[in-house]
């Protein structure tokens, strides 16, 4: 097994993400298998509790040195193989308090491994001050020295800049940070994070890690690596735009549901169409805002109703959520496509209730305890009064009740799905033939039938809602089918798409293998609709 850690400096955002998964790519196209861990610096804590304004978006798994080598020789493919790879992004900046003992662990893990099994990626920032110009290397220097004083040394120091690093910047870096001046990779600002993986490509990368790891690659033209060199000129050259209203309440930083925006990325661009997010606070929708700022009022309505199709992502708390109700009303009415994904779906439940059902105090017993009309409720092994640990997590199986249903056909007529959740209430199963009485039927349930995974509402364009979050299985030529679903919906594609047999245009073909770690001689063909 060969581990790669990549590690960040300077400032936290700076890219330690992509770049992991771009070398996990770029090596993927080699024909090895690849896997991959993310570890956030945080001990004691639930991490899935912070607010995304304080830890952006949580990733949910499918399911430290002895850990880190157990898991790394999980399959995460079909075909089981062992992993050959494992790249492992250490989360937060080096200096931080926070992951010194993660650096510690890896200090010492680079010695049970041995050195020929082990390399450090080190991404750090190489800030341009527009009075001078001049690309400054003195923060990674303190960067890489700090690395290097807890006892790990770089191995190849990624540098993120706005434009491409001058030869005498190199040099500088290698001299003070003790490598080569061909182990410092230049990752400027680029059209889209797809030209990464190509970018370490043209620096060789690849050649580079063959050498250091003693990797089994063979040099030779790469056919996933091709087909993503497509993907990424394809992004570039998109003229037809479809504008989603992303309603949330955490909508002052875009990072916050950045696995959402990623999701819908990958289902525009295999619809040949340029994606538009409106981000809407939820609380501007509610009526209380027109009383306090009519102008922010109006904003936020004109956003939704100029938008393709509604999006309502999942979060907790009761802050907002009279104004995602209010969306959700709209869409509905307004036979506009609509997704409701952990909350969103909860809450489309409620205000399906209230509108339809004529029960009006109907609401989740996490924001109204006392309601007459609990259509979602919290979970029996779910403590109420212990916050951290206690979600239902993970990846879980959701079967499909209804052959009819638009979403088992977009993920190719199966029988079920593996996907991951991460919600701590449910709808309550108690009333569910109330829902289905009138209209919106639950045509997903969990393995023993209990609980409520998937919605759809009869005669709507696209009305879905789905417990657990699809996005975090989302990849960029493999689109998540509940949000392909909803951008297909949303560009008037959706019918065409189903009529046609689920299937896309014979032109530009990608793989459909690209979220496995497997090599890419094997892998089938995801084809996607022409320009």
């Amino acid at each position: 097994m060969k581990y790669i850690l990549v590690t960040g400096g300077v400032i936290s955002g700076i890219g330690k993400g992509i770049i992991a998964s771009s070398v996990g790519t770029i090596l993927k196209s080699c024909g090895l298998h690849v896997t991959a861990i993310k570890i956030d610096p945080y001990i004691n804590i639930d991490a899935g509790t912070f607010s995304p304004y304080e830890h952006v978006v949580p990733h949910i798994t499918d399911a430290i040195q002895e850990w880190v080598m157990k898991q790394a020789t999980i399959s995460v493919d079909e075909d089981g193989v062992e992993p050959q790879v494992c790249v492992i992004e250490l989360g937060g900046t080096v200096g931080d308090i926070e992951s010194m003992p993660f650096i510690e662990a890896f200090r010492q893990f680079q010695f049970k491994v041995k050195r020929e099994n082990f390399c450090n990626i080190h991404v750090s920032l190489i800030p341009q001050p527009n009075t001078t110009g001049e690309q400054k290397t003195k923060p990674t220097q303190n960067s890489v020295r700090e690395l290097r004083g807890l006892g790990l040394s770089a191995d190849l120091i990624v540098c993120r800049c706005t434009t491409p690093l001058e030869t005498s910047v190199k040099e500088k870096i290698s001299m003070f940070c003790h490598v080569e001046p061909t182990q410092v990779i230049c990752v400027h600002d680029v059209s889209s994070i797809y030209r990464v993986p190509l970018l370490l490509e043209d620096q060789g990368v690849v050649r580079y890690l063959c050498e250091r790891l003693n990797l089994p690659i063979e040099m030779r033209p790469r056919k996933m690596l091709t087909k993503w060199k497509e993907m990424a000129d394809r992004s570039d050259r998109l003229l037809e735009h479809v504008s989603i209203a992303l309603v949330g309440k955490y909508t002052k930083l875009a990072d916050s549901y950045t696995s959402v925006i990623k999701a819908l990325e990958h289902s525009a661009l295999a619809i040949n169409h340029k994606l538009e997010v409106k981000y809407i606070d939820s609380a501007d929708l509610e009526t209380t805002t027109l009383q306090d700022d009519p102008v922010k009022y109006h904003e936020a309505w004109q956003k939704l109703c100029s938008a393709h199709g509604v999006l309502v992502p999942g979060g907790f708390g009761a802050r907002g959520t009279e104004g995602k109700m209010e969306a959700i009303s709209w869409a509905r009415k307004q036979n506009k496509p609509f997704l409701g994904v952990c909350l969103g779906m909860q809450l489309a439940v409620c205000e399906f209730a209230r509108s339809v059902l004529g029960w009006e105090d109907a609401n989740s017993t996490e924001f109204n305890p006392e309601s007459k009309h609990p259509v979602v409720i919290d979970m029996p092994e779910h403590n109420p009064g212990q916050m951290g640990g206690t979600m239902r997590l993970g990846k879980r199986r959701t079967i499909f009740s209804s052959s009819t249903s638009v979403l088992r056909k977009l993920y190719g007529d199966v029988e079920y799905v593996d996907e991951r959740h991460r919600h701590r209430f449910e709808v309550n199963p108690e009333l569910k033939h109330h829902f289905e009485q009138k209209g919106l039927q639950f045509v997903g349930q969990d393995v023993e039938g209990e609980r409520m995974e998937v919605i759809e509402l009869e005669d709507h364009c696209y009305f879905v809602g789905v417990q657990y979050h699809p996005e975090f299985t989302s990849r960029p030529i493999k689109p998540s089918p509940p949000y392909f679903g909803l951008l297909l919906a949303s560009a008037g594609k959706l019918q065409s798409y189903l009529a046609k047999g689920c299937r896309l245009s014979p032109r530009d073909t990608y793989s459909d293998h690209s979220g496995s770690s497997s090599p890419d001689m094997d892998m089938r063909e995801l084809k996607f609709l022409p320009l």
